[in-house]
């Protein structure tokens, strides 16, 4: 049955830009028609192609685990505070959070599995928290075979440690590394398991500082030999930039272009420290860039060069990576943020407001392998939110143009519905398919039923956190 809803406007992301008094009809997940002069809709509204959240990891909360305002490095490991207590619910949290602010599709780069399960029952329980909120989802277990604890040897680092915040240390990051053919079988299972038309399994090196040449060269060879995207971190932090310059003195980027890694099939995350000849690099790729303002300036990691990359012809989008602003997952206010500071100045602009909608969502389809580049038009993918522009125009002083309006006040309080493959999974600002209030309060009791099993970990914090701390420094960061 053809559902049809009207809208005061709609924002194709198409030649056709915004059709006002509008209709999109959608039947079977799949719109049929966007038709103009379709009648007058109740209040303001304003339709546009569901956002994509094309970097994050399921973390519902690290701030409150006292990581606020901390490099990466120590960030890092302080996160393991919030190793999930129960994936199926963290992930349900950190989904449904992303759905009520607009997204459609959710990247989760599983970085911390909670150990409390076989990985492939965890992805299991990972994929039907995305069914049950209704996002689309692609899904790549990290993985990393060196520099547990810094950009290189850690025996003298453990070694200045009291002996034992040293044994807990180790306990927790050093272990054997994983052999790069069990890493690919690992995930081929998890592909037979969990993936399908909403769900794209993907390979998902933790980045090179932490991935040796050994595997990431295996990874790189069957994502060749089977199509399968590749998603990771690239040149997050200053002393990631630095080792890269240590230990590939060839360049880094090259290198990963020399292996076959970086390609059309590739995902980037970051890339704040990359240089003007490695954005070209990755232009000419195909590769795509994913940008998390918000996460980097929680974590003190930098501002990357994502109008430079973009005029380069970098396949740019962003992501919140489970540190948004507020730590509330708002994708809208993200996407404002990224476009806001990197819009050049004066007169000066890098994009319009269509011009960079339209890019972030067709360019974070991409990269989480949903179909269709989002446009609203008949064959696509009926993903769409219904925003109330009214809510945002409470002036309603003279006419103003709906996506100016949006990109000036937008957040996630102004979602109405959202709608991913025909199906409303979020109305009036609550997802429908899971309870997310409860599911909160049910996961704070679970952290809060956990903090005593890490109370070695906190015992050990000070004096690891100022061993690494001074091991960065001593490292040098250009």
């Amino acid at each position: 049955m053809t559902t049809r809803l009207l809208a005061t406007n709609i924002f194709t992301g198409t030649d056709r830009g915004v059709v006002s008094s509008a209709a999109v009809c959608y039947d079977g997940g799949m719109i049929t028609d966007v038709a103009a002069d379709a009648g007058e809709a109740s209040g303001n509204t304003l339709v546009i192609p569901a956002l994509i959240n094309a970097h994050d990891h399921a973390r519902p909360s690290i701030t409150s685990f006292g990581a606020s305002g901390m490099p990466l490095e120590t960030w890092i490991a302080r996160s393991a505070f919030g190793t999930p207590p129960d994936p199926y619910l963290a992930a349900a949290v950190s989904l449904a959070r992303s759905a009520r602010a607009g997204c459609g599709g959710v990247m989760i780069h599983y970085t911390r599995p909670s150990g409390t399960m076989p990985i492939v029952d965890e992805a299991v329980a990972i994929a039907k928290a995305a069914s049950d909120v209704g996002v689309r989802l692609a899904f790549a277990l990290a993985v990393r075979d060196q520099n547990p604890i810094v950009y290189g040897d850690e025996t003298d680092v453990l070694a200045t440690l009291p002996a034992a915040a040293r044994s807990t240390i180790e306990e927790m990051f050093v272990r054997p590394a994983t052999k790069p053919s069990d890493y690919i079988e690992r995930v081929e299972a998890i592909d037979a398991a969990i993936a399908g038309p909403m769900v794209d399994v993907q390979f998902g090196p933790a980045g090179v500082q932490w991935c040796s040449r050994m595997l990431l060269e295996a990874i790189a060879e069957r994502s060749a030999a089977t199509g399968r995207r590749v998603h990771m971190h690239l040149l997050e932090t200053i002393y990631q930039r630095a080792w890269a310059d240590r230990a590939f003195p060839d360049g880094m980027v090259r290198y990963l272009r020399d292996i076959g890694l970086l390609s059309p099939r590739l995902t980037l995350a970051h890339g704040i420290h990359a240089r003007p000849d490695e954005l070209d690099m990755i232009a000419e790729s195909g590769a795509t860039l994913v940008t998390n303002f918000s996460s980097n300036l929680h974590l003190r990691s930098g501002r990357a060069p994502i109008a430079d990359a973009y005029r380069r012809g970098c396949a740019v989008t962003f992501g919140i990576d489970g540190v948004a602003l507020d730590e509330d997952d708002d994708a809208i206010r993200e996407m404002r943020l990224v476009r806001m500071f990197h819009d050049g100045e004066g007169f000066e602009r890098t994009w319009s407001n269509a011009g960079f909608l339209e890019l972030a969502v067709r360019n974070g389809r991409r990269a989480i392998g949903a179909p269709g580049s989002g446009a609203l038009q008949p064959g696509n993918a009926a993903d769409f939110v219904v925003l109330d522009i009214g809510q945002l125009d409470r002036d309603a002083l003279l006419p103003v143009d709906p996506l100016a309006m949006l990109f000036a006040r937008g957040n996630a309080n102004c979602v109405r519905d959202v709608v991913v493959n025909g199906c409303v999974i979020s109305r009036n600002g609550q997802p429908t398919g899971v309870d997310l209030d409860a599911m909160e309060t049910e996961l704070r009791k679970m952290y809060r039923a956990n903090v005593p099993r890490y109370r070695e970990f906190e015992q050990a914090w000070t004096p690891f956190e100022g061993v690494v701390s001074q091991w960065f420094r001593s490292q040098g960061c250009c």
